[in-house]
């Protein structure tokens, strides 16, 4: 048996062969993931939106909110599909990368279609007993409405890792790969806004969430157009006497100090009332103790221009994450 001369192997056609295979691997997994993806899809358009059209039981303009751009989504991987199936990668994710919008709207829809269909769900009867019909079938395998609704968001972050992986694995010279890239690109920057959009949702429901924990007359317009960082609560040690507990609200340029209401207050019992507002632009930290991660806790140093404040927490872990997060606020109103 003539055993083969190492000085014969190609480094070159090696790596060719890899960048091969991986690219196989993965053109058949988002070739299987969209035939699947696209059968979700379908699924829905026709137990839920079709049958909603049909019967009326929810007027165009709630049915709009709830399901958004999901018909012209389903169209989209309709046109994708055959061209995976010839293996003509480059060619159609070149032409789905025209609906990609359809992704930035139907995530900027996201939170509306949520509220509209907890609203629905709440308050109109027909509609709760239609959906949870619909949930029955076998071709839904248990997942709810709720959990239906989130798919082309969740598809368009595996359109992100497979179509990358695909220009990556694809050669130079091979005819797709210019089209490859530009598709990778486009759907990563895609995928980068929407992701920018949910954040900002996510702010959004902080802020509200906060506003309503804060009552009296200096409470109003306290959150808006602030980004979110941290909530909990923190000791206040004073230079004489006991510490005392207060709620903290960091911000992204301020951090607010809050006393909770007493609870025989008739109107506004569970709420907190605004103490102080410190700008984070004015702050110098410093741990004053905590730094070994002991079962101790440890303590904070916060100074302002007018005031300096020492916040002291029991557990060291909250602490030292109130820290970073203190360092993350004061980094950026420097930047």
């Amino acid at each position: 048996m003539e055993i083969p001369d190492p000085s014969s192997r190609c480094p070159v056609r090696e790596q060719r062969a890899r960048w091969e295979r991986k690219r196989a691997c993965t053109a058949r997994e988002l070739l299987e993931t969209e035939r699947r993806y696209q059968e979700q899809l379908g699924l829905v358009a026709t137990y839920f939106l079709g049958i909603l059209k049909a019967k009326g039981t929810l007027r165009p303009p709630e049915r709009q909110a709830l399901f958004g751009s999901w018909e012209l989504i389903y169209g989209a991987s309709q046109m994708l599909l055959p061209y995976l199936e010839e293996g003509h990668w480059g060619q159609g994710l070149e032409g789905f990368c025209h609906h990609l919008e359809l992704y930035t709207q139907f995530a900027a829809n996201a939170e509306r279609s949520h509220t509209t269909l907890q609203e629905q769900l709440k308050k109109n009867k027909r509609f709760r007993r239609f959906v949870h019909l619909q949930e029955g079938r076998p071709e839904f395998g248990g997942l709810k409405l709720q959990d239906l609704l989130p798919l082309p968001l969740q598809r368009l972050q595996q359109y992100e890792n497979l179509v990358v992986a695909l220009a990556e694995n694809t050669g130079p010279n091979s005819p797709d790969h210019q089209q490859l890239t530009r598709a990778a690109r486009l759907i990563s920057e895609t995928a980068q806004r929407v992701h920018s959009i949910g954040q900002k949702q996510k702010n959004e429901q902080h802020l509200r969430r906060i506003q309503a924990l804060l009552s009296g007359r200096q409470a109003k317009g306290l959150t808006s157009g602030r980004w979110f960082l941290r909530q909990g609560w923190l000791l206040v040690v004073p230079s004489s006497g006991e510490p005392r507990p207060r709620m903290f609200f960091l911000f992204s340029d301020v951090l607010l100090m809050a006393k909770p209401r007493s609870p025989l207050h008739l109107l506004q019992s569970g709420t907190f009332a605004c103490k102080a507002l410190y700008p984070m632009a004015q702050c110098q930290l410093c741990r004053v103790f905590g730094h070994s991660g002991g079962p101790c806790g440890g303590l904070l140093s916060l100074s302002f221009p007018r005031e300096k404040l020492l916040l002291m927490s029991t557990d060291q872990e909250e602490l030292s994450h109130w820290y970073h997060s203190l360092t993350l606020a004061i980094s950026s109103q420097k930047n």
